[in-house]
């Protein structure tokens, strides 16, 4: 018996419980397999636009900047202004996410994109969040090559694209639509959650922006 074994057939033991359970073995399994929902706070549960709004507003408390675009066609030209009103390179780093390809950065014929995994020397990286949560103004961002990590948390400026659809009203419901995505034992490597831009208290405890991530988050929110 090895010493794994040894230790669970002691807290067995002590339950007074057989070791073949196989009533208290379906009760764990019938729960991993609904994954009952807790108690989800009421400030989120609202009507789309309103809804959005939300999380427009509480994402601007925490240091985002906010745009809004009818359409992904119009996402070249609002990353254009934003480079533009920051004094930036005409350049930005983003990964092979269909719903950005989408966009037609081609036209843009000003703008250079840069494509794969970010190597700590862009300034400003470009990703499509697959959630946000309206409660927290927090965007949910999965990894991969269509979003490669690096792109999150090296360029100092980091733009995130989400549908309006994809905002939703907590983070019971993030995790959820995450499952749902990728499917039972398929998730992403990781899930991030990015609420402003990087920013740290430790020192005088004065707010310092970009302390371990970009010093600027820009939110463009399509529909």
């Amino acid at each position: 018996m090895s010493g794994k074994d040894a230790i669970l057939a002691k807290i067995k033991r002590s339950l007074a419980t057989p070791a073949g359970d196989a009533a208290r073995q379906a009760v764990v399994a019938r729960r991993l397999e609904e994954a009952p929902a807790g108690i989800i706070p009421q400030r989120g549960q609202l009507p789309d636009e309103e809804r959005v709004a939300l999380f427009c507003a509480i994402a601007e408390k925490y240091n985002a900047t906010i745009a809004r675009i009818g359409s992904i066609s119009e996402l070249p030209g609002e990353v254009s202004d934003y480079l533009k009103s920051r004094n930036l390179p005409a350049e930005i780093r983003m990964g092979s996410d269909a719903f950005l390809t989408e966009a037609g950065f081609e036209s843009e014929r000003t703008l250079e994109v840069k494509k794969g995994a970010s190597d700590g020397t862009d300034l400003t990286g470009l990703s499509h969040a697959v959630g946000a949560v309206a409660e927290s103004g927090t965007l949910v961002l999965t990894s991969g090559a269509d979003n490669p990590v690096t792109i999150n948390f090296l360029p100092e400026h980091h733009i995130v694209v989400i549908k309006a659809s994809d905002i939703g009203a907590s983070l019971e419901e993030a995790f959820a639509n995450v499952r749902q995505t990728y499917g039972k034992g398929q998730m992403p490597r990781t899930v991030n959650f990015v609420t402003g831009p990087s920013r740290s208290g430790d020192i005088e405890q004065t707010i310092l922006l970009g302390a371990h991530g970009p010093r600027a988050l820009h939110i463009v929110v399509v529909g």
